[in-house]
């Protein structure tokens, strides 16, 4: 397995056992404490600063990588939550490489 699939992996499973110990003091089991609410406040939250700094007069990069990685992160959460597995996304992704968003969508309907 390639060195970015290994960090889903092992943050995926860290997110399982958060969710399993949801008695301990993390910040992932008070958002798991929360419930699905709570998770999907901090993904609108998240996705909003991505765009805030993406909109920013002066674009900094390391800004809009900040927050796409809190953004991930609080997604990842949300699959843990829904046992959803990472892996699952890459799978989809994957299969739609190659595929035009257009055909994609009328896939869908």
């Amino acid at each position: 397995m390639n060195e970015k699939k290994d960090i889903l992996v092992r943050l995926s499973n860290l997110l399982i056992d958060r969710k399993n110990h949801a008695g301990d003091n993390s910040y992932t089991a008070q958002l798991y404490n929360a419930g699905n609410e709570k998770i999907l406040e901090k993904i609108e939250e998240e996705s909003s600063e991505l765009v805030e700094a993406s909109k920013a007069e002066t674009v900094i990069k390391k800004e809009i990588v900040h927050e796409a990685a809190d953004l991930w992160f609080h997604t990842m959460v949300l699959l843990a939550f829904n046992e959803i597995n990472p892996l699952e996304i890459l799978n989809e992704l994957e299969r739609r490489e190659g595929v035009s968003g257009v055909e994609e969508k009328s896939r869908r309907s």
